[in-house]
C-alpha cells in the first residue's frame, strides 16, 4: 500500500499533543473558522486530503487487492469521504459568493439600487452559510475528545472575599445558570450534594448531569468565575460601593465504565443529617453520607436520595470518577502534554470569566469575548448557549492551527 503513494498511518489529524489550551490564542491571526479556511497551510492541506481521498476510491476499484488492503482502504475511504465533501460543498459555495461579488459590482455601476440590495443580502446569507460549513469541516478534522459525550459530575464552589455574602450568592445564581442550562439541552440535572448559605446564598453544590454530549458543552466551564458588583444590602450598597468576588466551577467527566478500584480499607464512611431543602426526611434521619479516600485525602459528599444505601452508592460513583480524573492528569503530565485538563485550581490567576453587573458585561479571558446582558447569559439558554459555543469553536480553531504548525516545523526541520 505503500507504493500506491496514499497509505498515512496516522489519524486524519492526530491532535493528542496539542488540544487547546486557550493560552497561546492571542497569537493568532485567525478568529473564525471562515479566515482560517483562507490560511495557506489549510487549502494545501485539504487539497491533500481531497486528492488522496480520490486516489483512495479509484484503487478501491482494482482487482488486484487482497481482503486486508479492501478492509484498510474502506475504512480511510469512510474517514476522508465526509472531509472531502465538505470540501466540495465549501468550494462551491466560495464560488457563488464570487458570483455574486462581480454581481454587485456591476450593479453598483450601473446604478440598480434594488437589485444591489437584493444581491448584497444574498451575499450576506451566503456568508453565513460559508461560515458554518467551515465549521463543519474543522468539526470533522478535529478528532472527538475521548469522553465528550460522557455525563459529567458538576461542582461548585464560592470563594472568599471581604464583601460579605456576594460569593455565596453567585454561586447559587451560577449553579441555577447550569441547571437551567441543563433543562434547556434536554438533559438530566441530578443534584448530589447542596450546602446552602446561611443568607440565602450556596457554599457548595454538586450534580450529576447527563444527556446528548454534556461533557463537550461543559470542559471549558471548568475554572475560577470573578463576579464584580454592588451589594444589594449593607453599607457597600448604601455607598454603591463595587464588590469582587469568586467562585469555582469544576467540571469531571464520568465514563460509563470507570476502571479504578478502590480497597474498602482506604475509606472512612461518615454519616449526617441532610442540609437545606428536601422534604421532612431533612434533618430527621442520618441519611447523608460523606466518604474519604484516605490515601490521597478526596472527600466526597451526597445527600440527593432518602436511602443512606443509594447516597453511599453516588458517592462511590463520584469518588471514583475524580480518582480517575487524576489519573489521567497524571498521564498527560508524563506525556509532557500541551494541554490542561479544565478542572481549575481555585487559584485567583486562573480566572476564566468576568461576570461585571455594574456594567452588564461577561467577558471570557482566553477569547477576549464579551457578551452583554448577564441576565440573559445567567438565565441559562441561548446566550450562554451561544457562549459555549464561540470557546468550542476557537477551540477546534485553535487545534487546526497548532496541527498546522507542528506540521510546517516538521517539514521545515524544526
Amino acid at each position: 500500500l505503500h507504493n500506491h503513494g496514499f497509505w498515512r498511518p496516522k489519524p486524519l489529524l492526530d491532535t493528542a499533543r496539542f488540544t487547546p489550551s486557550f493560552n497561546s490564542w492571542h497569537r493568532k491571526n485567525h478568529q473564525n473558522s471562515q479566515a482560517l479556511w483562507k490560511h495557506e497551510a489549510v487549502q494545501k492541506y485539504l487539497e491533500t486530503l481531497n486528492k488522496e481521498y480520490q486516489q483512495v476510491s479509484h484503487q478501491l476499484s482494482a482487482d488486484s487487492l487482497n481482503d486486508f488492503e479492501q478492509r484498510t482502504l474502506r475504512r480511510r475511504c469512510a474517514d476522508l469521504s465526509p472531509i472531502a465533501a465538505a470540501f466540495q460543498e465549501i468550494k462551491e459555495a466560495e464560488r457563488e459568493i464570487k458570483e455574486l461579488e462581480a454581481m454587485c459590482t456591476e450593479l453598483d455601476s450601473r446604478d440598480e439600487k434594488q437589485l444591489l440590495q437584493l444581491a448584497l443580502e444574498e451575499k450576506e446569507s451566503l456568508d453565513k452559510k460559508m461560515n458554518v460549513l467551515c465549521r463543519k469541516l474543522f468539526q470533522l478534522l478535529v478528532p472527538k475528545e475521548k469522553y465528550d459525550r460522557s455525563p459529567v459530575i458538576l461542582e461548585v464552589t464560592a470563594g472568599r472575599t471581604t464583601g460579605g455574602d456576594i460569593c455565596q450568592q453567585f454561586t447559587k445564581e451560577m449553579f441555577e445558570m447550569y441547571q437551567n442550562y441543563a433543562d434547556y439541552k434536554c438533559w438530566t440535572f441530578d443534584i448530589v450534594n447542596y450546602t446552602p448559605a446561611e443568607i440565602g446564598g450556596l457554599h457548595h453544590a454538586a450534580a450529576h448531569i447527563s444527556g446528548e454530549n454534556v461533557y463537550r458543552h461543559l470542559k471549558y466551564e471548568g475554572g475560577t468565575h470573578r463576579v464584580q458588583r454592588i451589594p444589594e444590602t449593607g453599607m457597600s450598597s448604601r455607598m454603591q460601593r463595587i464588590h469582587t468576588g469568586t467562585m469555582s466551577v469544576i467540571v469531571l467527566p464520568q465514563p460509563e465504565e470507570v476502571d479504578v478500584k478502590v480497597d474498602p480499607k482506604d475509606l472512612r464512611i461518615d454519616t449526617f443529617r441532610a442540609k437545606g431543602a428536601g422534604g421532612q426526611h431533612v434533618n430527621k434521619t442520618d441519611s447523608a453520607v460523606r466518604i474519604v479516600h484516605l490515601p490521597t485525602g478526596l472527600a466526597v459528599e451526597c445527600q440527593q436520595e432518602r436511602s443512606q444505601q443509594l447516597n453511599k452508592e453516588i458517592a462511590l460513583r463520584t469518588l471514583r470518577a475524580k480518582l480517575y480524573q487524576q489519573v489521567l492528569e497524571k498521564q498527560l503530565s508524563q506525556e509532557q502534554s500541551a494541554r490542561k485538563l479544565q478542572l481549575g485550581t481555585r487559584a485567583q490567576s486562573e480566572r476564566i470569566r468576568t461576570y461585571n453587573f455594574t456594567q452588564d458585561r461577561v467577558t471570557d479571558h482566553r477569547i477576549s469575548y464579551d457578551a452583554r446582558n448577564i441576565k440573559e447569559i445567567l438565565s441559562g439558554k441561548e446566550a450562554l448557549d451561544k457562549l459555549i459555543n464561540r470557546l468550542l469553536e476557537f477551540a477546534e480553531i485553535e487545534a487546526v492551527t497548532q496541527y498546522l504548525e507542528n506540521l510546517q516545523a516538521l517539514e521545515g526541520g524544526g
